[in-house]
């Protein structure tokens, strides 16, 4: 990954089945708790909250954005855009927060999604272009292996989006994906009174 591309100082690595995972059990059971149909997320949206959790500043910052996806997750649900190879591949958005890049990535036969997203982790903790890495991993499937990677990276400002509280010390920050998901789809604070 590090030899075909330039990494930018900001890159955001997506598991998407994960993305998947959350948005489907958020869309599905705040439509019932609130009692109406959610929109479909612009994706837009959903990585400027994600930037904005993180920490991201307005300004001209550079963010890549790199999609790991198998066929079982080759377009996003409730997203728009979703398809990982029509739409999403080498596209950006520009907004008061800079630039994000989208690059979508699906595992060679030989490989799964798990080793292809841990695989790439590696070589994006291991650059030096990158500062900031902002992680969304499936954990309830691989969290162990996320966490002995990310538990030695140093000079690197790490955090991880998930849905659980970690069970264990991780030295790095964590924020809940469920905010800015619940945002996208369009859940307001005051529907949550």
């Amino acid at each position: 990954m590090e030899e075909e591309i330039k990494m930018a100082e900001t890159v955001m690595l997506i598991d998407a089945a994960f993305l998947n995972f959350v948005t489907e059990d958020v869309k599905k059971n705040f439509e019932r708790m609130l009692n109406r149909e959610l929109q479909d997320m612009d994706l837009s949206h959903l990585f400027t909250y994600i930037a904005l959790d993180a920490g991201i500043s307005e300004g001209k910052n550079e963010m890549q954005i790199f999609f790991i996806y198998d066929d079982d997750s080759a377009s996003l649900a409730h997203a728009q855009p979703s398809d990982m190879v029509k739409e999403l591949n080498n596209v950006a958005f520009s907004n008061e927060f800079g630039e994000f890049c989208f690059n979508t990535f699906q595992p060679e036969k030989m490989a799964s999604r798990e080793e292809l997203f841990l695989e790439s982790l590696k070589v994006i903790a291991d650059s030096k272009e990158v500062k900031k890495l902002i992680v969304l991993s499936f954990n309830e499937e691989y969290g162990d292996k996320v966490n002995d990677i990310l538990k030695d990276v140093e000079k690197k400002d790490l955090i991880q989006f998930r849905m659980n509280e970690p069970e264990q010390d991780i030295k790095y920050r964590w924020e809940m994906l469920a905010y800015p998901v619940m945002q996208s789809l369009g859940i307001r604070g005051d529907e949550l009174q």
